[in-house]
């Protein structure tokens, strides 16, 4: 897939790192005529949503349910403007929710989604409908955001218009401004309804990486829609849509360097030396789809001490999670009897949804050998893993992946039965393969308060240094790192 090596070593762009937001910043780079290069550690791209193999067989790195497939979104726009070689498969149900007080298959269909929370038993329909009919309005205001990445912040003239025409709408959001999605509930009269809470609580964890009682509720009300908004399965995994965007960057005229890894970035002249595996180039502009403490430790004393904001972007991933993983392989009849191609399992509603007590499953493509990958994953509490001696936190996450079993067991039966193989793996191996410092994944918490819009300034780092992922808003999904990657794109004209 690498493209031929040109015979000068300038780019007007450096991206580093193939993750969702580094693609998704060079393909709109090329996409203006400038002359892009993108490095990449790995033979594959696709960072923490990339698709391994092993023995044969696709695996997710981690259990995702992606989304901007619908009209109008990127990843649609993209393909039909490169007619990317992609079969996608419509969902339905798109999630099989299992809890003790509620379960669900989540149709395709949003109001009928919204008709069966309604008609279970004991629930207060008419309190339901309200609270979603609230819920539907807000999202309606902020998804189309991420629809026109102009909307996005930092805001030029077409992108403050934009939001003043939109000003009136925007004050039906003020009374959720600083309120956690908890609060809403109480207030809509469904605070002791827990099978809704439950569920809530479970796609905020998984989107917005914070729970019903923290999240800041305007992000939440928009996230709850995260289902409706263009999910598409990719057969192949995920890394079938990376790869076939590089082939659209590439055929845009951009330079790939796959398994060739970046090893410092320095200040030269105007522009940037970038020293890789396989030598050194010069670019104008650097963009880093790596975490803060990686880009920072990339950077050469002056350029680290030039580079601003890093230190708060670091605090706000550290206050954010790792993830442990089951990689299975599942006989095929067993799946099929499924349905779903995710599963969202909880096993105690009493606990907090982390490390086991809630799992996220996705199931993978079959092949002639009768069975199928399930990639399972679940979050962990990095303070509580690095504040344990190193000999002790193998014992942490081993306890972690027994508790993701026994909720396999309770949930989802017939799947864990027919487990034939599995791996594991722990932020030890997000370290090791992504490159993410300590194995940080996820992206920042969306809890309440100021801090949650504070950090959806763009953060350029320096001049021409900027900073992609889902550690950068609107961050959290594929959807949302390839819009950041695109937005800044539209900056760099600026440096």
């Amino acid at each position: 897939m690498d493209a031929p090596t040109r015979h000068d070593d300038h780019f007007d762009v450096a991206v580093v790192g193939a993750g969702f937001g580094g693609i998704g910043a060079a393909l709109a780079c090329a996409e203006r005529g400038r002359r892009v290069v993108l490095l990449e550690k790995m033979t594959y791209p696709g960072g923490c949503a990339a698709t391994f193999r092993h023995r044969g067989r696709p695996y997710e790195a981690g259990a995702t349910l992606s989304a901007g497939f619908g009209e109008g979104q990127l990843f649609r726009t993209w393909i039909a403007r490169y007619g990317l070689d992609l079969d996608l498969r419509d969902l339905d149900p798109i999630v099989s929710f299992r809890a003790p007080s509620i379960r669900l298959e989540v149709p395709r269909d949003r109001e009928l989604f919204v008709t069966r929370l309604a008609e279970r038993e004991g629930a207060r329909a008419e309190s339901v409908r309200r609270f979603f009919a609230r819920q539907r309005r807000v999202a309606d205001l902020l998804w189309p955001l991420l629809d026109d990445p102009r909307l996005l912040p930092p805001l030029g003239v077409g992108g403050l218009f934009g939001h003043l025409r939109r000003a009136p709408r925007y004050l039906g959001l003020l009374s959720t401004v600083g309120r956690d999605l908890d609060a809403l509930l109480v207030r809509s009269g469904l605070g002791s309804d827990p099978g809704l809470r439950v569920l809530l609580d479970a796609i905020c964890r998984i989107t917005l990486q914070a729970g019903v009682d923290e999240v800041e509720a305007p992000f939440a009300l928009a996230a709850l829609d995260y289902f409706f908004r263009g999910s598409r399965h990719v057969v192949g995994g995920l890394g079938r849509l990376a790869e076939e965007l590089l082939r659209a960057f590439t055929a845009a005229g951009g330079t790939l360097r796959l398994a060739d890894g970046v090893r410092g970035i320095a200040r030269d002249g105007r522009g940037f030396r970038v020293v890789s595996r396989r030598g050194s180039l010069q670019a104008s502009v650097v963009v880093s789809n790596l975490l803060p403490d990686a880009t920072r430790g990339l950077l050469d004393e002056p350029l680290r001490a030039e580079a601003r904001g890093l230190a708060d972007r670091e605090r706000e991933v550290r206050a954010g999670w790792g993830a442990a993983m089951l990689y299975l392989d599942v006989s095929s009849a067993a799946l099929e009897a499924e349905g779903a191609r995710h599963l969202e399992l909880v096993d105690r509603e009493d606990e907090a949804l982390i490390e086991g007590n809630h799992v996220f499953c996705s199931i993978g493509d079959g092949d002639a050998g009768g069975e199928r990958p399930v990639t399972v994953s679940t979050h962990v509490r990095m303070d509580e893993l690095l504040g344990r001696p190193e000999s002790e936190r193998g014992l942490f996450i081993g306890a972690i992946q027994d508790r993701m079993r026994a909720t396999l067991r309770a949930r989802a039966p017939r799947l864990a039965a027919a487990i034939v193989r599995e791996m594991t793996a722990s932020p030890r191996t997000f370290a090791r393969f992504t490159g993410r410092p300590d194995g940080f994944v996820g992206g920042v918490p969306r809890r309440r308060g100021f801090r949650a819009y504070r950090i959806t300034a763009a953060p350029r780092l320096a001049r021409g240094l900027h900073l992609v992922g889902d550690s950068v808003f609107p961050g959290q999904s594929i959807l949302a790192c390839a819009l950041g990657g695109a937005k800044v794109a539209e900056r760099i004209g600026a440096d």
